[in-house]
């Protein structure tokens, strides 16, 4: 099955027992439990980007390290999953939230796919909503080591000399033009610049699989490529992580990601194309 999944395709899992994961988030703003309590999928699960799918720590880790196994294992429990259970997540900025939770869990060994367009395809397309919390019991799921597919800042300072370092924010922010958030402009030193809102059509569904496979090329990205990916704080970088995944391309992702290298003394800093 597809990483991403359509909203028919979604009613189809749900009617065959899948479980449904609410990670509205945005950068900035508080959690997005708010608008789940206005409306949600029927029976999906409310989770919090910044308390459940990271954990509290340093500047040097970066705004949003990963959680340890163990930590995401208990939440995991606590949105109600049991061992072999088939979990959808969606959000409503075109999976860039929803593909932490599938970075994640996939890491851990579950069977995890992303809505493809997110709530707003889901209501597009008729999709039932309801109002207020779910009442749910806790499951027992168990997860496998989720930081397999990680790298450690040193080396993601290492990984151009032997594949291409994505960083996917904002052009302006790569060059060095701009940063709103971290301490430092600019970029890790050999990364390559490709925004991963250049895979998000107008509706937040993915744009056509060779148009998006044609920007990777470009970029330097085959199937035979060695390829790693990092953004801000390790959240959107999960999201090209899993168009990559759509592409049949593997990719190592930087948790740390710019927050943690520019809050990190010593490390240097590229600026421009």
């Amino acid at each position: 099955m597809s990483h991403l999944v359509s909203a028919r395709e979604l009613s189809d899992l749900i009617a065959s027992g899948a479980r449904v994961l609410d990670v509205r988030w945005k950068l900035g703003r508080s959690d997005g439990r708010e608008e789940y309590l206005e409306g949600h999928i029927p029976g999906a699960i409310y989770v919090d980007l910044a308390a459940e799918l990271s954990r509290p720590g340093r500047p040097d880790e970066g705004r949003h390290p990963l959680p340890t196994t163990e930590q995401l294992q208990d939440a995991a429990r606590s949105w109600s999953l049991d061992d072999g259970d088939v979990v959808v997540a969606y959000d409503n900025s075109g999976g860039t939230a929803a593909a932490r939770l599938w970075w994640l869990l996939r890491q851990g060994g579950v069977d995890v796919h992303v809505l493809d367009g997110g709530w707003e395809a889901w209501l597009a397309a008729g999709g039932d909503s309801e109002a207020g919390s779910v009442e749910y019991s806790a499951g027992s799921m168990t997860l496998k080591d989720i930081t397999g597919d990680s790298l450690t800042i040193d080396e993601a300072a290492a990984f151009p000399d032997s594949g291409v370092l994505l960083d996917v924010r904002a052009a302006e922010r790569f060059r060095g033009e701009t940063e709103p958030i971290d301490p430092i402009a600019g970029h890790i030193p050999g990364a390559v610049n490709l925004p991963t809102t250049a895979h998000i059509a107008d509706d937040g569904t993915l744009r056509d699989l060779d148009e998006v496979r044609s920007t990777f090329a470009e970029a330097g990205v085959s199937e035979d490529t060695p390829v790693a990916v990092y953004c801000g704080s390790g959240v959107t970088a999960a999201h090209t992580a899993l168009i990559l995944a759509e592409l049949g391309i593997d990719a190592k992702l930087f948790p740390g990601s710019w927050s943690q290298w520019s809050n990190t003394p010593g490390r240097p800093v590229a600026t421009g194309e």
